[in-house]
């Protein structure tokens, strides 16, 4: 019971860390696309996108970023799905 608690109160954690640059990148991504075929230039929403934060520059790195919190993400929610599985299968009557 205690490693369900543990992996879901792990998964609430990483969740916003994990999703907010994944959010940030497709929103971005959008937007430039939209805005871009509406003629209008908007090259910082593009360094955005890329990972240009400003004194932030993390465009050599920002993939490689992305790739490893999507698989973080993802791997914590499979650690906290089979947790569940396995402890609500442990707790049935026999």
């Amino acid at each position: 019971m205690r490693s369900k608690v543990d992996s879901r109160r792990i998964h609430r954690l990483l969740v916003p860390v994990c999703a907010l640059p994944l959010i940030l990148t497709s929103l971005s991504g959008s937007l430039y696309g939209t805005l871009t075929d509406r003629g209008v230039e908007v090259t910082w929403l593009l360094k955005m996108h890329t990972g240009n934060f400003g004194l932030f520059n993390l465009q050599p790195y920002y993939s490689t970023i992305l790739g490893v919190l999507t698989v973080v993400l993802a791997l914590s929610g499979v650690v906290m799905f089979f947790g569940v599985r396995r402890g609500r299968s442990e707790s049935l009557p026999s």
